[in-house]
């Protein structure tokens, strides 16, 4: 028979384990750091875009024809040159360092401080160059990086795993960036380590709390988009909500099939020509982006996460064909080989998805099918519902429509998974792929040490 624990005999082995707290407080310690590193890098990114939103307003914006493309080649050079594993969204170098199969060298060119540190810097000056990206991709990275450098002063026989820190660190960068702790530990499950052992959730948990505290501490405990006013949704809202999922999960699983067409697949003509000149392809396609960005007006420029605000207010307006041309504005972004994510964008191309379909067919419920479509287009390109919808719940304080939520990302995924296959999970295993084969052939994993 299994004897009940025993309190004071647990409690006294507890105290009398003095190793074990000192392992436990470096671990709080450093999450943190996380959350002060996630804070920093929301405050420098926050700093750049208004920096370039300046840029942009000056003498009706034509100095940003100039700018873009300068600043685009400057980042994917330095990125090239100082830290390679600082590319893309973030997400899938951490989902590819919680790969068992590789030596804590080959993890460093993914995961590691000083990337952290690099992530910071060049995902702000993608900013600063008004590209259309996220930061929350990249937070994740930031943190896990933060995160996983407390390992080394562990003890050897400590119980608190790499891959523990690694995934702790994850999810408290979801958590930060979007002052959204429910979606860490979702993300944390669904799209980094598809299960969540006894021994690590605890530690996921302590990092979420604390990471949230030092963001809440800054910018205090609002939801990120504000609490949207919810009309009451009957039966004449089936239609126009099934529409916006319909376009969203389409779009989604399109944008999630081009990204990964376009980073992934080497034989692309168009790739080919990446590979043998990046920064003049960086030029261009910066210059392509300053020009889409004037014909909108500025809408396509940053992560539109101001517009989402404004559209969820009933304040705001986008272009007719902001949808199309924020897609692409997004697409080039990423192609260029520039640090920045995908989140915010998406969020802001379903919200424009929404927008549309309710100003043609319901505009008296115009926020609810704007977070719909929110929830739904996140969902189609990341095929992680559950993260998406939490997200979306938690950012616009959206309690009361969790139900269409729930079933707007699901329905989205579903369509999207038709279309493509799961795009961190496709750039993951394309990255890890290639270290793979430069093991094969002897190359030198040029780890990023921390």
């Amino acid at each position: 028979m299994h004897k009940d624990p025993d309190f004071l005999e647990n409690l006294r082995r507890e105290m009398q384990d003095g190793r074990s707290w000192l392992d436990r407080t470096i671990v709080l310690a450093y999450a943190a750091f996380a959350g002060l590193s996630v804070v920093a890098f929301t405050l420098l990114a926050n700093a750049s875009f208004s920096f370039f939103e300046r840029i942009a307003n000056w003498h009706g914006g034509w100095l940003v024809l100039l700018w873009m493309p300068a600043l685009t080649v400057g980042i994917v050079w330095l990125t090239r040159k100082l830290a390679p594993g600082a590319a893309g969204s973030g997400i899938p170098q951490v989902a590819v360092a919680l790969d068992s199969r590789l030596t804590s060298a080959e993890r460093g060119r993914f995961v590691s401080l000083r990337l952290s540190f690099a992530k910071v810097l060049l995902s702000s000056a993608g900013f600063l160059a008004g590209l259309s990206i996220g930061r929350e991709g990249p937070s994740v990275q930031v943190a896990a990086g933060v995160m996983q450098h407390a390992q080394r002063w562990l003890d050897g026989k400590s119980r608190i795993s790499g891959y523990a820190l690694l995934i702790a660190g994850g999810a408290a960068g979801i958590a930060a960036a979007f002052n959204a702790p429910l979606a860490g530990v979702v993300f944390a499950i669904e799209e980094l380590s598809r299960k969540l052992e006894s021994m690590s959730s605890g530690l996921v948990i302590a990092a979420i709390v604390l990471a949230g505290l030092v963001s809440v501490s800054v910018f205090g405990n609002l939801s990120y988009f504000g609490r949207i006013q919810v009309p009451a949704l009957g039966w004449a809202a089936l239609g126009p909500g099934l529409l916006v999922v319909l376009v969203s999960g389409l779009l989604g699983g399109l944008f999630a099939k081009l990204m990964a067409m376009s980073l992934t697949n080497p034989a692309l003509r168009l790739n080919q020509l990446r590979a043998r000149h990046p920064y003049r392809f960086a030029a261009v396609l910066g210059v392509a982006l300053a020009v889409i960005g004037l014909a909108t007006g500025g809408a396509t420029f940053g992560s539109g996460s101001e517009q989402v605000q404004l559209l969820l207010k009933g304040e705001g307006h986008t272009p007719e064909v902001f949808v199309t041309l924020k897609f692409i504005a997004k697409w080039l972004s990423a192609w260029t080989g520039a640090p920045g994510g995908i989140f915010a964008p998406s969020l802001t191309i379903g919200a424009g998805v929404g927008q549309n379909v309710s100003a043609l067919l319901a505009p008296e419920i115009a926020s609810a099918l704007i977070a719909m479509g929110m929830a739904a287009f996140l969902a189609a390109v990341t095929q992680a519902p559950l993260t998406a919808f939490i997200i979306v719940m938690e950012m616009v304080d959206g309690h009361s429509m969790v139900l269409s939520l729930m079933a707007a990302a699901m329905l989205a995924s579903l369509i999207s998974r038709m279309l493509a296959r799961p795009l961190y999970e496709t750039l993951a295993a394309a990255m890890l792929a290639g270290t793979q084969a430069n093991k094969q052939a002897g190359t030198p994993a040029h780890a990023d040490k921390a």
